[in-house]
């Protein structure tokens, strides 16, 4: 008995002796501290959770030092294949096909798209060899080929090389992208601006940069694609307002005030998101209205003007230019280099601070590659001839009036768009078709805001409309005038909207070519509706 017990105490003794060395031991790993305090308030607090974590430990442990496969390392358990075997089951394998086959429809329209062979222009060339007038590419101020642009660029080309092959926020920018921050900075009237290497991702970056989950942003209804994508990445409380209704955006604004107070919640960051020429139909948001709104209920302004950026304005700087609406009183101003410059990008203009956050949260910022140089300089060169001659834009709203002038008139044809809008989008007028006009079914009652389909969503027949639309634009193809369908994301964007051709003026072209292709255009929807009757 005695040397049974005197052994016991000499394994105890030792079992003691191992533990304080371990211990020791392992309060000299770094971070070991943390560990054995979470142990024992875990323990303390659930003692079969330590027992449930020492499991899972043992089971990771095992699981690390078990071999990757279970197979035989003799081999006797697979099957042995010879040669022409294996062929066989080659030839047999067929892999899936990476996308969903073109529909007929589909097929259809790639095989329409007309082929530019050289540069392209006001008036380029087609595969066909016909010369026709185009009013099919946002070229704006006829700045796509412009000669001093040109020289820059090649210039730049051979002192900087092809790419800028790096993010900005890391070995991507160059002065000559630091120069046209401050052109776009200075044309605009703000204190700083940011570029994006490309267009669309500009606006669905700067979005969820400033607007997270539990902030709230009161959006219109007709926002492109690009904003779109922006709402649903940020994640945050969206409220919808009647497409640039500026009645239902007061309603929609009062509304959330009211939830916030019967709620008692806490004031959150607020946004209104719209677009200054909607690129959907080529509508003008009431800029001094939203100005006057985002004061009163004390929200944040984002504007799109992607569309009207080098477009409106007596130089081509938008609708502040248009309204005489200082570029401080819109918080974030986001444009397109690409549309209204013919160069590529998109850009963010603003404060200090709000141009300083994107540059660590905008993620198409720190993620993407930097625009290249010769680019770059070309916008910065787009600018210098805008601000210098600003007889290009009265240029272009000669032009705009021309063909608004010659298709207003038209019996068959439906315009949207503003008046002073270079996009100009033309639809097939109800009454022409035979099909019945939208009805209300519940007048004078606010559309609900947390649904982004109105109330009275209007009726058409899409597959009818961009058929006949179609027609007319290989119609008017034909007759040497090159133009476009507004092509749409069907199935992806939140709301469907009604078929249209895209008419893109530009001051490249002369009064009398503007009016020459109007005037096509006319009777190509004439010819084509006028069977459908």
């Amino acid at each position: 008995m005695d040397s049974s017990s005197q052994s016991l105490e000499l394994l105890f003794n030792f079992l003691s002796r191992s533990y304080a060395t371990v211990e020791t031991n392992f309060y000299k790993i770094p971070g070991s501290a943390v560990v054995a305090r979470y142990v024992k308030s875990s323990h303390q607090n659930d003692p079969w959770r330590t027992l449930l974590e020492v499991i899972l430990v043992i089971f990771a442990i095992r699981t690390l030092l078990q071999s990757r496969t279970r197979g035989d390392q003799s081999g006797k358990h697979f099957i042995q294949f010879d040669e022409k075997e294996i062929d066989d089951l080659v030839d047999e394998w067929t892999p899936e096909p990476l996308a969903q086959p073109l529909s007929p429809e589909e097929q259809a329209d790639l095989a329409s798209v007309p082929v530019i062979v050289g540069p392209t222009g006001p008036k380029p060339k087609l595969s066909s060899g016909k010369t026709v007038i185009n009013l099919a590419s946002y070229n704006f101020t006829g700045l796509a080929g412009n000669e001093t642009i040109k020289a820059s660029a090649i210039e730049t080309l051979r002192k900087y090389g092809l790419g800028s092959c790096g993010p900005p926020g890391f070995y991507g920018t160059q002065d000559v992208h630091i120069q046209l921050e401050r052109d776009i900075a200075d044309f605009l009237g703000t204190e700083s601006a940011i570029l994006y290497s490309q267009a669309f991702s500009t606006i669905s970056s700067v979005i969820p940069a400033f607007c997270k989950r539990g902030d709230i942003i009161v959006a219109d209804r007709g926002v492109n694609f690009a904003i779109q994508k922006g709402l649903q990445i940020s994640r945050c409380t969206v409220r919808w307002f009647d497409h640039n209704d500026m009645d239902s955006l007061e309603h929609v604004l009062e509304t959330v005030e009211k939830e916030r107070r019967k709620r008692k919640a806490p004031l959150t960051r607020r946004f209104i998101v719209t677009e200054g020429i909607f690129d959907h139909d080529g509508q003008m948001s009431d800029l001094p209205k939203l100005v006057e709104l985002k004061k009163k209920y004390k929200y944040r302004l984002i504007l799109d003007e992607s569309v009207s950026f080098g477009s409106v304005g007596r130089t081509g700087r938008g609708l502040t230019e248009l309204y005489n609406v200082p570029a401080s009183e819109v918080d974030m101003l986001v444009g397109s280099v690409a549309t209204g410059l013919s160069s590529c990008g998109g850009f963010c203009a603003g404060s200090n601070v709000v141009v300083n956050h994107q540059r660590i949260n905008g993620t198409s910022f720190v993620f993407s590659a930097a625009m290249p140089a010769l680019l770059t300089v070309a916008a910065s060169e787009g600018i210098n001839i805008l601000r210098n001659t600003p007889s290009i834009l009265s240029t272009l709203h000669e032009n705009v009036r021309a063909v608004r002038n010659i298709l207003d008139r038209v019996d068959c044809i439906t315009i949207p768009s503003h008046p002073a809008s270079a996009v100009i989008h033309l639809q097939i007028r109800w009454q022409t078709l035979q099909l019945p006009a939208p009805t209300s079914s519940s007048p004078g009652k606010p559309s609900n805001p947390l649904s982004v389909k109105p109330r009275d969503a209007p009726q058409f027949n899409i597959e009818l409309e961009e058929k006949l639309l179609q027609d007319i634009v290989e119609e008017a193809l034909a007759q040497g005038v090159m133009i476009t369908r507004a092509k749409r994301l069907r199935g992806q964007e939140l709301t469907d909207v009604r078929p249209s051709i895209r008419l893109a003026l530009t001051a490249a072209l002369s009064r009398k070519d503007c009016e020459k292709a109007a005037n096509v255009v006319k009777a190509a929807f004439v010819k084509v509706v006028g069977k459908r009757r």
